[in-house]
């Protein structure tokens, strides 16, 4: 398996930065939700901040809202009714918005490997068919939603372009997957060309699949995706033939 990266170095802001409110003690600030899963007694130490029910509901809600709604359609208000979290837990757990959608594409990356791969991989053992398992479930997304929504990454890609951190963890994301991809390659080194470079490859297979999701969203038809998709199969299959020759 590729080693998957992940450029996560930042920690709960633990605090609240909102002046207008009034500056309030660590003490509390975490007495702003006691009935909403924050800081709970712990005989053996607090919850850590990052595994804190009321955040993990924040972040899981403004990962629904920004998939369905788009990142600058979704207020904070609306994130919080959503997570059913009091007002103040906003700003004890993230420092802004941005924040909050840094901490949404670190959950992405976290779980790539149990929501995407895993699923598709369980399909076969063919590692070629594999990678084709995990478009196919793009596909699948696209028709759910009529083809209104496609890759969550993909989709804040092309909305947030101004938020130089934010652009790299979306980078690490597609890194992330383009690896998964790459070492499914690997694995079927002996059935490519010599030359082939996997890396490479795993790179075409996420542009020719992001490519085809946003046409179908443009047309709302699946059809532009398949038409993708079916030139990059067919673009495999001539790989392993030209070794076979």
């Amino acid at each position: 398996m590729a080693r998957v990266r992940n450029r996560k170095n930042r920690q709960p802001s633990g605090r609240s930065v909102g002046r207008s409110s009034g500056t309030r003690s660590r003490k509390s600030a975490r007495n702003l939700d006691r009935g909403d899963g924050q800081e709970q007694s712990n005989p053996k130490g607090k919850t850590p901040p990052e595994q804190n029910p009321t955040r993990l509901r924040i972040i899981e809600a403004a990962r629904k809202l920004f998939y369905e709604n788009g990142y600058h359609a979704t207020g904070v208000a609306e994130v919080l009714r959503q997570a059913d979290a009091g007002s103040g837990s906003m700003y004890f757990f993230f420092r802004s918005k941005e924040d909050l959608l840094l901490a949404v594409l670190d959950t992405y990356a976290d779980r790539m490997q149990a929501e995407v791969f895993e699923p598709a991989f369980k399909q076969t053992r063919d590692p070629i068919k594999r990678v084709l398992a995990v478009v196919a479930g793009y596909r699948i997304l696209l028709e759910s939603t009529q083809c209104k929504r496609g890759c969550p990454i993909g989709n804040l890609a092309l909305e947030v372009d101004d938020m130089p951190e934010v652009r790299e963890r979306i980078a690490v994301n597609f890194d992330n997957w383009c690896a998964v991809v790459a070492e499914c390659f690997r694995k079927a080194g002996y059935r490519f060309p010599r030359n082939t470079d996997v890396t490479a490859l795993s790179r075409f297979v996420l542009t020719a699949m992001e490519g085809g999701i946003m046409q179908a969203r443009a047309y709302r038809s699946i059809e532009p995706f398949d038409a993708c998709i079916d030139q990059l199969t067919r673009y495999i299959k001539l790989l392993t033939k030209t070794k076979n020759k």
